[in-house]
């Protein structure tokens, strides 16, 4: 009866519950999008009850497009957007505050204290991760400050800290499991990187209580290991759990070292499979652990906060386009930016410069500018944010990179893909399956229950999509960097902390 694996893949803006079957193809989709809430400048919530409700709702309605039930699942895997964070009451499982995104740049000024006070060196020794607005860490600890009783009532225990994982987990199992998988902890600002458990020097420095915290567990386990989704009358083994970027890596069957992959999402993030050992930056990216499956796999990575959310900007914010379809032929029916640079730090800049500060900025604009311009420009502003980072990675590595494996939405834009191909002088490489995050929940998943019996069978699943070749385009790509290098500049530490 166990014919298909269930992803989970809950994402910024939208959740959604794909079926895959044994050749790691999609049987059947749903979506569904929530609200954005941007309470104050540099704000991003999520109503973490919504999110489970539409992750509910496209749980059931895959299974009902499927044609199947729940019964035919072998095993649910769960992927998810990392480090926004979620506290709740345990006794009602009700969420006492909203959750606070990834994006959320309201911690910054406890960072920089952080900062100051000298502690970057150590956190960054026990995490692998920066002091950034950008992880849980500091999040949890601002609801704790702002929550009524917040921080003695999770000492209790009465509250419990989350991401969304986490969230999910607890919802699906109706309250009787509070973990997360090792590679979601590793992005909270509160897991020694090496040993995979909770630092207790990071607790005592942002006064975290440890009574509040999910048990840490491995990214894919067995049967009798997993926590149980309870589904119409079939209780189905959660068996594999994993944040969205190191999913992707998963899913894009990056298992050596030095194999590397780009999704281009909301924001864009580059991983690079560095192996069984943590490799730290000189660079400024960040150690990360990929998964946890026959022992801890370690990655390095690069965060680009804007990505594919330039476009949804482009679309809502300023109406150039009605859908984001549009903004490729628009970009195309222009040969250049008219030398126009948009770089979209609306929250930030993530790696290499990691400036919660620093904002969007656009530059070059003439009386000539149009519409179409700015979409060409948003479109090569992501390559070249992606770019910045595999420089850095680059530069870090000890396996020179030979091609790059990409995923995401934006990555069925041709003009993008081989504008990243001519800066990035490499093969940029598309699945033929490219919902690579989902995908690489249900191997996790899939292969904790026997559903897949290796990783050389999944690595026989991933096929070419379509391969970009750096083309007669690559030295005017390279030129305008130096231009991009020059805009970025101008939109460091804008905004004045205090």
């Amino acid at each position: 009866m166990s014919r298909y694996v269930l992803a989970l893949d809950q994402g910024t803006t939208s959740s959604r519950a794909i079926v895959f079957d044994q050749t790691g193809a999609i049987t059947a989709m749903a979506q569904q999008e929530f609200g954005q809430h941007f309470p104050a400048p540099g704000w991003v919530e999520h109503n973490a009850e919504e999110i489970w409700a539409t992750q509910q709702a496209t749980l059931h309605a895959v299974l009902a497009q499927a044609g199947i039930s729940a019964a035919e699942l072998a095993a649910i895997g769960i992927t998810n957007q990392r480090e926004t964070t979620v506290l709740w009451e345990r006794s009602s499982g009700r969420p006492v505050a909203p959750a606070i995104v990834w994006q959320d740049r309201r911690t910054a000024d406890r960072c920089a204290e952080l900062r100051a006070g000298g502690h970057e060196a150590t956190v960054r020794a026990i995490t692998g991760l920066t002091l950034d607005p950008y992880f849980s860490g500091t999040k949890l600890a601002w609801l704790l400050d702002h929550v009524p009783d917040g921080r003695a009532r999770a000492a209790r225990g009465e509250l419990l800290f989350g991401t969304i994982d986490s969230w999910l987990v607890w919802n699906l199992t109706g309250g009787s499991a509070h973990i997360t998988d090792a590679s979601n902890a590793s992005r909270t600002l509160l897991m020694d990187l090496t040993r995979g458990e909770w630092s207790q020097t990071m607790l005592e420095l942002l006064d975290i209580p440890a009574a509040c915290l999910p048990r840490i567990v491995p990214s894919s386990v067995t049967a009798n290991d997993a926590p149980h989704a309870d589904i119409g009358s079939s209780r189905i083994p959660i068996t594999g759990i994993a944040g969205d970027q190191q999913a992707a890596l998963f899913g894009q069957a990056c298992f050596e070292p030095g194999m590397a992959k780009n999704t281009y999402g909301t924001g864009c993030f580059m991983l690079m499979n560095t192996g069984l050992s943590p490799q730290r930056s000189h660079h400024h990216l960040l150690s990360t652990l990929a998964w946890d499956r026959e022992g801890r796999h370690y990655a390095l990575e690069g965060s680009v906060f804007v990505g594919g959310a330039v476009v949804q900007w482009l679309r809502d914010g300023l109406g150039i386009i009605d859908s984001s379809h549009e903004v490729e032929p628009l970009a195309a029916s222009v040969p250049d930016t008219g030398d126009v640079y948009f770089v979209p730090a609306f929250t930030g800049l993530g790696t290499p410069h990691w400036d919660p500060h620093a904002r969007g900025t656009i530059v070059g604009l003439t009386r000539g500018t149009t519409a179409a311009h700015l979409a060409r420009a948003a479109l090569e502003s992501i390559a070249f944010q992606s770019a910045d980072v595999l420089t850095a990675m680059q530069a870090d590595a000890a396996h020179p990179l030979v091609e790059l494996r990409v995923d995401g939405g934006a990555t069925a834009n041709d003009l993008l893909m081989q504008f990243q191909a001519d800066l990035l002088g490499v093969d940029v490489v598309r699945p033929a399956v490219s919902e690579t995050t989902a995908l690489g929940a249900a191997y996790l998943a899939g292969l904790g229950v026997g559903y897949w019996g290796s990783e050389a069978e999944v690595t026989a699943n991933w096929r070419v999509g379509r391969r970009y070749t750096p083309g007669p385009g690559r030295d005017a790509a390279q030129a305008r960097r130096e231009q991009w290098t020059r805009a970025v500049e101008r939109s460091r530490d804008w905004v004045q902390s205090g």
